[in-house]
């Protein structure tokens, strides 16, 4: 049985709520899904599973667009409710009769909400007892595909008589969906059986000789013969590769100066400049510039959008009010939206969003404009445009304080050093990444303690001793083959005691499906509890992004012995000065993980670190 039924505004003013099931849920479903699901922009999804000590719930949800409104049902999942869908959408029907924005009590909906439901139950009843019909379909597509070998005389008749079959029920169908109570997903299979079964006899009917198992062959030879002929040309090119190598020469005579691009070092092998003469040479951290240049910029870009807008109202502003009431609006339905949020898709995709994610935002800006009138003189496509930008800025838009300074300056009261943890997979740019947030914060009067906790790679701890000395910090190592987990709680340690406010912690790259090493990485942050963890990523990925990012999160719970795990807190993209316009990962990082992103990575020198403008990335995505 249902647990509750929730009808709320968008503005979260609850309308009614069922008092007859009255069962107090466990947890907050509702809210989260709220969270997590609605204003995520994942509203396009079937329903939504919540998990609560004692309690496992399923829940689905429907708009009234026009309206505003927002219909819950909420039942326990082990139940399967077929009429939960049906319901619904007749609550949904019944309400908006009955509505009005200046009420807020609906008393007199309980008793039509107690025959909706006893008729929805009938229903589903009634939908249990017709499934049988279904069964003679599948075995007719069963029978199809297992002579496609051969036997095309029988496979013909066998599919008419199961085209026969199908149109004896076919009025039962139509009756089913005028009532409104026909489930989609049953639907839906029947439909694919049918066309199936017809492919299979327009195929069997047409050519008998159009399946010829010789010409089958010779493709596969050719094809063979061009493997063979590719294959034995790519060793030709490996062998001149070798051959170029093997001409550079190799003595024991030190490299040439002009290759040592390294600072000057002194007799004792220490560096001659400090973080001032480093901060002379590059200059200051686009951290602290760039947000100032680029709302300038894009300020006068919208300052001109608008005039441009404004002119035209003024223009067509008298005619769209005297042709209003000839054109009227229309509501729009699904078949409307399709063609635009296909171009749309379809943009996304060539900027580098993951496919997956693309279409579930195509999904959810459906859903969201599903019902509501267009404006005269309005076109679908700006209108989908429109919602789909809304969706993306908030979406981007971190939904929590990223400022790190602040929480820099808030441990420092505390008398603990704020520490940040990179993890990421291989060649990413982790340790380059970690040196230019130390140059950052240098630049803010913070002290800064190295800690290399990449013990696996050869060279990683050199490299970061390089970025050390540099800039002048101090860095804590302890070689390799030892336990990161217990490197990083002794380096915490060790700036707790010289009184160093951030410890920035650099871990060894790892892939997603290395169990190992994650299960070393979740040993890292649960032993030590970081502030912030951090996932760096590049912006060149496409759909790797979400395989990479959702495997780290679920390593990241799934090891931890905590009943709250530590999850990626925020994402920084690197390598974002080499995509141009493909900018989609910084939006599949987000929307897989829900964390900000809080640093760009855009160049070799310490001063390209900044942040991302969610403006600019939403106007490249949609240009």
């Amino acid at each position: 049985m249902l647990e509750q039924l929730l009808i709320f505004t968008r503005g979260g003013l609850i309308l009614w709520t069922c008092k007859e099931i009255g069962n107090a849920l466990k947890g907050s479903p509702i809210d989260t899904l709220i969270r997590s699901c609605l204003l995520e922009e994942r509203s396009g999804a079937a329903s939504f599973n919540y998990d609560a000590p004692g309690a496992a719930y399923t829940l689905k949800w429907t708009f009234h667009n026009e309206l505003g409104l927002v219909f819950v049902a909420v039942y326990q999942r082990i139940l399967h409710l077929l009429y939960v869908d049906d319901l619904l959408s007749m609550v949904k029907h019944e309400f908006a009769e009955i509505y009005d924005p200046k009420r807020t009590v609906y008393h007199e909906f309980d008793e039509t909400f107690k025959q909706l439901k006893m008729e929805a139950e009938a229903r589903a009843e009634e939908l249990k007892k017709s499934k049988p019909v279904g069964k003679p379909v599948s075995n007719g597509k069963r029978q199809g595909h297992g002579q496609k070998g051969g036997y095309d005389g029988g496979n013909k008749n066998r599919s008419e008589g199961v085209l026969a079959k199908d149109g004896g029920d076919g009025e039962g169908e139509g009756r089913k969906m005028e009532n409104g109570y026909a489930n989609g997903n049953h639907v839906g299979v029947k439909d694919s059986k049918m066309t199936a079964v017809i492919k299979g006899k327009e195929n069997t009917s047409s050519n008998n000789g159009a399946f010829d198992v010789n010409k089958l062959q010779k493709l596969r030879s050719k094809g063979g013969k061009k493997t063979d002929t590719i294959d034995d040309k790519v060793p030709k090119v490996d062998t001149k590769k070798k051959i170029t190598k093997k001409n550079r020469v190799w003595d024991d005579k030190p490299p040439p100066t002009k290759l040592d691009f390294t600072q000057t070092v002194d007799g004792n092998g220490n560096g001659n400049g400090n973080v001032h003469d480093v901060a002379e040479v590059h200059g200051e951290s686009m951290m602290d510039i760039e947000e100032v240049v680029s709302s300038e910029s894009e300020s006068e870009d919208d300052e001109e959008v608008g005039k441009e807008s404004k002119l035209d109202a003024k223009k067509k502003g008298w005619f769209s009010s005297m042709f209003q009431s000839i054109a009227g609006k229309a509501n729009l339905e699904k078949a409307d939206l399709e063609p635009a949020l296909k171009a749309l898709k379809d943009r996304l995709m060539t900027k580098n969003v993951a496919e997956e994610i693309a279409e579930k935002l195509c999904e959810s800006v459906s859903a969201s404009l599903e019902g509501k009138k267009l404006g005269s003189f309005t076109r679908v496509s700006s209108t989908v445009q429109a919602a789909m930008e809304e969706a993306l800025v908030r979406i981007l838009t971190p939904r929590r304080s990223i400022d790190i300074m602040r929480d820099v300056h808030a441990a420092k009261e505390q008398n603990k050093p704020y520490v940040i943890v990179f993890v990421g997979v291989n060649g990413v740019g982790k340790s380059t990444n970690l040196a230019k947030v130390a140059y950052w914060l240098l630049q803010h009067k913070v002290s800064v303690m190295m800690a290399a906790c990449d013990t696996f790679r050869s060279g990683a701890v050199e490299q970061l001793r390089t970025h050390a000395r540099r800039l002048q910090v101090p860095i804590f190592e302890k070689g390799y083959e030892k336990d990161p987990a217990m490197v990083a709680k002794e380096a915490i340690q060790e700036a707790a005691r010289n009184g160093s406010d951030v410890v920035l912690v650099d871990t060894a790259g790892r892939m997603q499906d290395n169990e190992p090493l994650m299960r070393a990485l979740s040993k890292l942050v649960n032993l030590n509890n970081p502030d912030l963890v951090l996932f760096v990523g590049e912006a060149l990925v496409g759909n790797d992004a979400v395989d990479q990012l959702s495997k780290f999160n679920q390593k990241l719970a799934d090891l931890s012995t905590s009943p709250s795990p530590r999850l990626i807190d925020g994402i920084l993209l690197t390598k974002f000065d080499t995509i141009d316009d493909k900018v989609g990962a910084a939006l599949s990082m987000v929307y897989v993980s829900g964390a900000p992103v809080m640093f760009v990575g855009c160049g070799q020198s310490y001063t390209d670190l900044k942040k991302l403008n969610v403006k600019s990335i939403v106007k490249t995505l949609l240009a």
